[in-house]
């Protein structure tokens, strides 16, 4: 079972502003992507189409906080943790870090909770049981984890 995912990347120029900094809602793509990556380190995706109906992870709730800026080039550490499973939702915690500053440092703090719907044939979405073998897949970060410098309360 996994409970963590890192990704890695480098901003690109189109993901930044005129400032020159990289615009807020992209932090939400980031965190999006690094879900997703999640879910295929371990064999699934946040879209379950072998199921009837076929399943999806929507976003009810969605928060960044930004602590420093990241520019063009930068590279970036995008780190998921699991923070609480229900039986139809996920929440977790994003940790971003930029990787080219000596030390690193972090520059954003997002969180997202997802619920797993059911796809019904008239377009209708409804809340559903995560499917267990997905869930089974899933576990929650340790509390220690989540309490130390690279989880919930920062550096």
């Amino acid at each position: 079972m996994a409970y963590e995912y890192r990704a890695t990347r480098r901003v690109e120029f189109s993901e930044t502003d005129m400032a020159g900094i990289v615009h807020f809602s992209n932090f939400f793509r980031y965190m999006e992507t690094a879900e997703h990556a999640f879910f295929r380190s371990l064999g699934g995706s946040v879209v379950m189409p072998e199921f009837d109906p076929p399943l999806g992870l929507p976003r009810v709730h969605a928060e960044c906080d930004y602590l420093h800026p990241l520019r063009f080039e930068d590279e970036i550490e995008i780190h998921l943790w699991v923070t609480e499973k229900k039986p139809k939702s996920l929440s977790y915690l994003f940790r971003f870090r930029k990787l080219n500053a000596h030390p690193p440092i972090e520059v954003a703090r997002g969180k997202l909770t997802v619920v797993c719907v059911a796809h019904g044939a008239d377009g209708r979405l409804r809340s559903v049981l995560i499917p267990k073998p997905v869930a089974d897949r899933i576990e929650v970060a340790p509390a220690a984890v989540l309490a130390g410098p690279h989880g919930g309360r920062g550096d």
